[in-house]
């Protein structure tokens, strides 16, 4: 019989070694490393597949675009970059019950005539059934299985040729060519090798479903991330409706894109225009209340943002965010201090995106400070009135990108002003007049005095 031998390999950089170490020598973290077992029954078996054949010089190569399949579903296709290319790899991570699943089964209920297949090592036929009947879509040519040998899943997409494969999840999932248990590090790594190489050799997309850690990472060793071709994130709170799809790796497309999604009972509902949805009408009077123009790759939305600024109960005042970086809040505040003359010293800020949106683009600064300043002064601001526009550390209102887009998205909400940096109003098309009125602005105190004005 074949000497099983034992090696250990970091799970955060894939890197081996033949005992136990405590920190890894190449990436530097802490127990990361994990034991596999590996039985040779011979000879390293070396698998190679090749589209091209021979090397060929760059300009030689005929420049053709590259055919994707329209998955019906327009979020999608926004994240993987106008659709799923033919024969790619695409690893959906995401927090257990936020949807992943669904997702998937979903998107194969809704592409039609062709026909797909979903393979499930977590659930039986029958319950994958009962999910199906609860989505209510077309599930004509969509073949199911229950099944935890890969090598029995490539046989079944032999047998039924299916356009679309997924695979529930690669986590449950292990191929007999090697002794380790299923879900260890050398099996995520094994299952995942072959499936990009049945892909690309049939030319046939596969998703496959990966499990998170306790950290918010993808299970499994960091190589699986970088032998798959799309890496997409599927986050959100399980209290919000909400469910936000990014690209965190895209070979074929761009990473900045995201897609929103409502959780419904029937299913995931797309939203193609989540600034209705993330805006609410009860804003009127209210202080504390700010609308930001924000972006999120080429998608422009409107959000509102809420402050809350009260005296410290405690000894040490409170600064806490919700959908916000921190130490940028933190950033804000000081700005607010020591160029506008607030004192907030001994004042708890408690500052949320509403929705549960996590947003990163720092048009949003402008609003966030008159969020604050609102709930300071306990003065409403204006309800048709929306900002943006980064805030540097001078006081001083920076330019941002898509500016026209931000106008075009507030003018169609019915905003009847916006207020944008002052270098950027020169640069907008003239030839375009937006029903809207352009305020610009050079420093936080101009836009405080534009927005705060006591009858």
């Amino acid at each position: 019989m074949a000497k099983a031998t034992v090696q250990y390999v970091c799970s955060s950089c894939g890197a081996k070694a033949p005992q136990m170490l405590g920190r890894c020598p190449v990436c530097g973290e802490w127990g990361t490393y994990e034991e596999e077992i590996i039985q040779r029954s011979g000879p390293t078996a070396k698998r190679s597949f090749s589209a091209s054949g021979q090397p060929k010089r760059l300009q030689d190569v005929e420049a053709t675009e590259e055919m994707r399949l329209d998955m019906h579903n327009g979020e999608l296709n926004r994240v993987l970059g106008g659709g799923l290319v033919p024969g790619s790899l695409v690893l959906l991570g995401g927090e257990p019950g936020i949807g992943k699943s669904t997702l998937a089964l979903q998107v194969l209920m809704q592409q039609g005539e062709r026909k797909t297949f979903y393979a499930s090592g977590e659930e039986s036929v029958r319950q994958l059934k009962l999910r199906a009947e609860r989505l209510a879509g077309d599930a004509e040519n969509l073949y199911i299985s229950s099944e935890t040998s890969l090598e029995r899943i490539l046989e079944q997409v032999k047998e039924i040729e299916p356009e679309i494969v997924v695979i529930d999840s690669i986590q449950t999932i292990g191929t007999e060519a090697i002794e380790a248990s299923i879900g260890s590090l050398s099996q995520v790594r094994e299952c995942a090798a072959r499936i990009l190489e049945f892909a690309k050799t049939r030319n046939i997309p596969f998703f496959i479903i990966g499990h998170i850690n306790k950290e918010g990472s993808l299970a499994g060793p960091k190589v699986l991330e970088h032998i798959v071709d799309t890496v997409l994130q599927f986050e959100g709170d399980q209290q919000y409706m909400y469910r936000i799809l990014r690209a965190q790796k895209n070979r074929f497309g761009s990473t900045s894109e995201l897609g929103i999604y409502e959780m419904q009972q029937n299913g995931l509902r797309e939203v193609s225009n989540p600034s209705e949805l993330l805006l609410s009408t009860a804003r009127e009077g209210l202080s504390g209340i700010a609308i930001a123009a924000a972006v999120e790759g080429a998608r422009p939305f409107l959000i509102e943002v809420q402050a809350l600024v009260s005296s410290a109960a405690y000894g040490t005042p409170q600064r806490s965010s919700t959908g916000f970086d921190g130490r940028r809040l933190n950033m804000l505040l000081a700005v607010l201090e020591k160029r506008v003359g607030f004192k907030l010293l001994q004042k708890d800020v408690f500052l949320n995106i509403a929705g549960g949106l996590r947003v990163q683009d720092p048009a949003i600064d402008l609003a966030v400070l008159a969020a604050v300043l609102s709930s300071n002064m306990d003065i409403a601001l204006d309800a048709g009135t929306c900002l943006c526009g980064e805030v540097g550390l001078a006081g001083e209102i920076r330019p941002v990108n898509r500016i026209e887009q931000r106008i075009q998205e507030a003018q169609k909400l019915g905003f009847r002003r916006i207020l944008i940096p002052a270098e950027q109003v020169e640069r907008l098309n003239r030839s375009h007049k937006p029903g809207i009125e352009v305020v610009p602005v050079k420093k936080v105190t101009d836009a405080f005095r534009l927005l705060i004005k006591k009858d």
